[in-house]
């Protein structure tokens, strides 16, 4: 059966920097599609991010490319097996040189985030399986 993948893309200002970071994280870079102008970074056998440098990300887009420092250009969310595992990978990232964000405690509902060394937010939530209706 067919699996969906995404790819998100992002503009990073040190590609060198974005690897090592999602390194510490527990991730691994792709070497197969990372060049020095871009970390391909694996989150999950169906999720990706292309950490693409400032000027090849300009390749795709005839926008202007966000400040993430200063501007939300997207909030990117993970699930995470368990609360602790939340805990776990935001501990990871702030240790890392990422900068801790809001958390969020409902219960039957549990994230932190953090902003990777671009400013990119990433929330991790763990939401309780036995409240969720499938």
């Amino acid at each position: 059966m067919y699996q969906q993948m995404i790819f998100v893309n992002l503009a990073v200002s040190d590609v060198a920097a974005t690897k090592k970071f999602f390194t510490e994280l527990g991730y691994s870079i792709n070497p197969q599609f990372s060049t020095d102008e871009c970390a391909c970074v694996t989150i999950s056998d169906t999720i990706v991010a292309m950490m693409l440098s400032k000027g090849h990300y300009a390749n795709f887009t005839q926008k202007e490319i966000a400040d993430s420092t200063k501007t939300s250009e997207t909030l990117i969310c993970l699930s995470a097996e368990s609360r602790e595992k939340v805990d776990e990978l935001v501990d990871k990232a702030i240790s890392a040189g990422g900068t801790a964000g809001k958390v969020q405690d409902y219960g039957m509902m549990y994230g932190r985030a953090f902003d990777d060394l671009d400013g990119h937010t990433w929330e991790i939530m763990w939401m309780d399986p036995s409240q969720v209706q499938g």
